[in-house]
């Protein structure tokens, strides 16, 4: 089932811009540089507020530059620990363990994940179909016909692979493109939204806390990117009966959202946080307003509840 809408999992303004610098240093980006995710967990460029936003052209101005200041540099770095021969039935390939750590500070929310030969192949490939000038001079380990079970190769391709994806890093269009954070989160992403859908919701939260981390580092600047992940943590949580750790999921993505009155998660996470808040003791009142003046500015035939809009993310 697709999502009606290109989502804010989170109208476009355009495709994502081309860049051609290659450094490191992460520069705030703008409201129209915003990314986020469509109904298929992809990012697209938009600015992210409601066009009917009632917001003055002061208040915008402020709304802006308190983004700004929340938006934190980043700067990850990604090592191959190790790697191993794995045997199926009918298949021999090597995993590789890429962790991901944030430098500059001690990160205790490192990410470990596992991709093989062939993912890094497909990410080279899609690359090249936007990016071909701007990874231009990033090498990309080639396969050999022969040889690579060899312990001497895959020590020597695990170096490479670590290379590459530092390179790519790197440069700024690349590591905030769709290509770059689907081989980084996607893999674990599907799995744990097919969870959710299967209702193991245990298994779900699990796959969730270990990839969120990651991909609120590699969407910094994007903080309505989490959206979807998080509001899928506060539906495993309030289905396992754990209300409190589902009103804190769910604060986070409110968090995220801001004034973003236009965002498709934002009336239906309101409407959740409301019963939750009310099922707490907590102050349900302000949480009901907000969500009755948006329902005003934005009217909709019909709400869509909240499990109903996370369901329909990574379907593919």
């Amino acid at each position: 089932m697709a999502s009606p809408e290109h989502p804010g999992s989170p109208g476009c303004m355009g495709p994502i811009t081309q860049c051609t610098a290659r450094t490191q240093q992460e520069a705030p980006a703008t409201g129209p540089d915003l990314l986020r995710p469509g109904p298929d967990g992809h990012l697209d460029t938009h600015s992210g507020l409601s066009s009917n936003s009632s917001m003055t052209t002061r208040e915008l101005q402020q709304y802006w530059q308190n983004e700004k200041c929340r938006w934190k540099h980043v700067k990850l770095l990604f090592e191959i620990a190790s790697a191993r021969i794995e045997e199926r039935r009918v298949s021999k390939f090597v995993v590789y363990q890429i962790i991901v750590i944030q430098t500059g500070s001690f990160d205790n929310n490192k990410a470990v994940l596992e991709r093989r030969y062939s993912d890094f192949a497909k990410l080279q490939k899609a690359l090249l179909k936007t990016f071909r000038e701007e990874i231009e001079d990033v090498e990309f380990p080639r396969k050999y016909l022969t040889g690579n079970f060899a312990e001497e190769m895959i020590c020597e391709r695990r170096r490479a692979l670590q290379e590459y994806l530092g390179l790519l890093y790197a440069i700024r269009c690349v590591r905030r493109s769709r290509e770059f954070l689907d081989f980084l989160t996607r893999p674990e992403l599907r799995e744990a939204f097919g969870c959710l859908r299967a209702g193991q919701y245990p298994r779900a939260l699990e796959l969730l806390l270990r990839v969120l981390p990651l991909q609120e580092k590699l969407t910094a600047h994007c903080p309505a990117a989490a959206v979807p992940a998080l509001c899928a943590v506060l539906l495993c949580h309030r289905d396992l009966d754990r209300p409190a750790e589902a009103f804190a999921a769910g604060e986070k993505a409110l968090q995220r959202l801001q004034a973003r009155e236009g965002h498709r998660y934002y009336a239906p996470l309101l409407d959740a946080m409301v019963r939750l808040a009310y099922a707490l003791g907590k102050d349900f009142v302000s949480l009901q307003e907000r969500l009755e003046e948006s329902q005003l500015r934005r009217p909709t035939p019909r709400g869509i509840t909240l499990k109903e809009l996370t369901v329909r993310e990574y379907l593919y």
